[in-house]
């Protein structure tokens, strides 16, 4: 009587974790999930590095442990455990050293369980031979009854493997009776409600097909193993398998998602709910996220390093691999067709507005209300119009003053003043007077522009080297060839024919002011432009 009450308050304590367990996983949606999960995928390296701390604290145990202690034995072992599930070969190494060192001390209990932990791990790698061979080295009868769950596990891996991967068909069947007979040895030592036990009952369901029962053990699985465990890794994996029987992909993609979180915050490479679910996602379309993950899946089991492994995941990711740049060929081919198109349209389009900026221009002529809209225009685009006209108003009086100057040229032709003439075509006064209204209406249109450009221009330069400007003056020489560069006209031999120098001395004053700044030549040039 007492042992039944026992019994249903722990069933009740089960069903009410399982339930709390169930109420915060069903609140995460599969897109919440892949969210989360490319967020892991990028930190990765974060809980890489969490491990990585863990077993170098580890590894600095190690010396300090005489090598005949049990203590020498211990630490391996706890080292062995941080590199099961991230690095194969080195589990298998520090495995090792703790065979060698019990069969060195004559531990025969610690060799023996030594020996089933490395059969198992090199099984499950894909070292068939390897993993036969230490347990033919087993002496069945020499096996204490607390490791014969783990003698008979050892046993069914290796053979389930074996009939896994045989491409001969009697083989196959050769090997899986013997799996299923070693399975059958298990059941029989192991402790029911393990968690050992109840996985391999809910394989058993599972493969008899009554998923029902086995969803119901993998509950109580899942009701036991706490979040962000190896243990919950591993349930949620077979919960997915479970559904996937079902014909339920939403809840297998769900549950698989699960489990990949799980394995990447834990950094464990020993895995394969994500690129289980990469290929669930490249049969669905989404080939963005299959790619992303398959890949990352692809580096983790590198780092794993077993071949059964790297065979297990080279075929979907050769195959979502091709198909990913398939895709992104054909995605940049549209690229291309679209940017043809719009750069077309874009011709188009400069080409119309031309032809209504020409149309605009004609209907003012004959419509005095234009004129008044192009004010309103004005008004919205002050700077730029008055700049505009500014340079307009001096074209004309250069028309002007070119008309008066034929006149002059004229009159005196025609008066025979040949050498009066002559001397006047000598003379630079004309030019020179022409070159300093232009050059003064361009700096008082920029400096209306842009107030505090000379200012903001000798903040760029060092403080020795800034440009003070005389009187008279409102830019000089250096500032006109940056003025000109912020308006956008960069290329020298436009601002030497503007400034009649050479394009040479143009180079010249540009790269000596570039010298004198304060900040690199880039930044420089970055900061010009940003003068407001």
């Amino acid at each position: 009587m007492l042992m039944e009450r026992r019994l249903s308050i722990f069933c009740l304590l089960i069903v009410a974790l399982w339930q709390s367990v169930s109420a915060a996983t069903d609140t995460l949606s599969f897109a919440v999930l892949t969210a989360l999960l490319d967020e892991a995928v990028e930190a990765h390296e974060a809980y890489a590095a969490v491990r990585e701390e863990r077993i170098a604290r580890l590894k600095c145990r190690l010396p300090r442990a005489d090598a005949s202690d049990v203590s020498f034995f211990r630490w391996n072992g706890e080292i062995y455990k941080e590199y099961k599930a991230y690095v194969c070969d080195s589990a298998i190494h520090y495995l090792r050293l703790n065979l060698d060192w019990a069969e060195r001390y004559g531990r025969q209990e610690a060799a023996v369980e030594t020996r089933l932990e490395l059969a198992y791990l090199t099984a499950s790698a894909g070292m068939y031979e390897e993993a036969a061979d230490l347990l033919r080295q087993t002496d069945r009868s020499a096996v204490p009854l607390r490791l014969l769950p783990d003698y008979y596990n050892s046993c069914h891996k290796l053979y389930t493997e074996l009939g896994s991967y045989t491409l001969d068909t009697s083989f196959k069947k050769r090997y899986l009776a013997q799996a299923a007979a070693y399975d059958d040895s298990l059941m029989q030592v192991l402790f029911p409600l393990s968690p050992l036990y109840l996985e391999r009952r809910e394989t058993r369901e599972a493969v008899a097909g009554r998923l029902d029962e086995a969803l119901s053990i993998n509950d109580m699985r899942l009701a036991q193993a706490r979040p962000n465990t190896p243990e919950y890794a591993l349930v949620t994996y077979h919960r997915s398998l479970l559904y996937r029987r079902l014909g339920n992909r939403e809840e297998e993609k769900r549950y698989l998602a699960l489990s990949a979180l799980t394995d990447i915050r834990l950094s464990i490479t020993d895995h394969a709910s994500l690129w289980n679910l990469a290929e669930i996602l490249y049969e669905e379309g989404d080939m963005e996220h299959a790619y992303r993950y398959i890949r990352f899946s692809w580096d983790e089991t590198n780092r794993y390093n077993a071949r059964s492994r790297s065979l297990q995941t080279a075929g979907i990711l050769s195959l979502i691999d091709l198909t990913y740049q398939a895709l992104r060929e054909r995605q940049n081919d549209r690229l291309r067709l679209y940017l043809w198109l719009i750069s077309a349209l874009i011709m188009l389009l400069v080409v119309a507005v031309g032809f209504i900026y020409r149309q605009m221009h004609r209907l003012a002529a004959a419509h005095n209300n234009l004129e008044r809209t192009n004010e309103q225009l004005q008004l919205s685009n002050h700077i730029k119009e008055e700049y505009v006209g500014r340079f307009m108003n001096l074209c004309s009086v250069y028309i002007n003053r070119l008309d008066a100057y034929r006149r002059m040229v004229n009159k005196k032709v025609s008066a025979g003043q040949l050498e009066e003439l002559q001397k006047m075509v000598r003379s630079r006064e004309v030019l020179d007077a022409g070159l300093k209204d232009l050059y003064e209406n361009f700096d008082t249109a920029f400096l209306h522009l842009f107030p505090h450009f000379v200012d903001e221009f000798n903040a760029l330069l060092k403080p020795e080297e800034r440009i003070v400007l005389r009187n008279d003056e409102l830019l000089n020489t250096e500032l006109r060839i940056f003025a000109l560069i912020r308006l956008g006209i960069d290329d020298s031999s436009q601002i030497a024919e503007f400034l009649r120098y050479s394009v040479n001395t143009i180079y010249n004053y540009r790269a000596k002011v570039k010298n004198k700044a304060c900040i690199s030549r880039e930044e420089f040039e970055k900061r010009l432009m940003q003068i407001r």
